[in-house]
């Protein structure tokens, strides 16, 4: 299972089921056109609750691909051990 982590606003929440590249396109077709969209997300640990945060322009937003499997992504870098 994938998940992206949304930093906003320097409160974290979630999103699931969508791929990473998918939805940082999405944020930066909205920032490019210069309009706002809605973006549901999960918040809190645990059972976690739904919520809308409003991507636009000027508001900043981090995203982090996060691997719930335990396997490397890829395109990863690991390193060479004979380094």
């Amino acid at each position: 299972m994938k998940r992206i982590d949304i930093i906003y606003d320097g409160t974290l929440y979630s999103v699931s089921g969508e791929e990473y590249e998918v939805l940082k396109t999405r944020i930066a077709a909205a920032h490019d056109e210069g309009r706002a969209t809605w973006l549901r997300v999960d918040h809190g640990e645990g059972r976690a609750r739904s919520a809308e945060i409003l991507i636009a322009p000027g508001i900043p937003v981090s995203l982090v691909a996060i691997n719930t499997d335990g396997d490397a992504d890829e395109g990863e870098d690991e390193g060479d051990p004979a380094d």
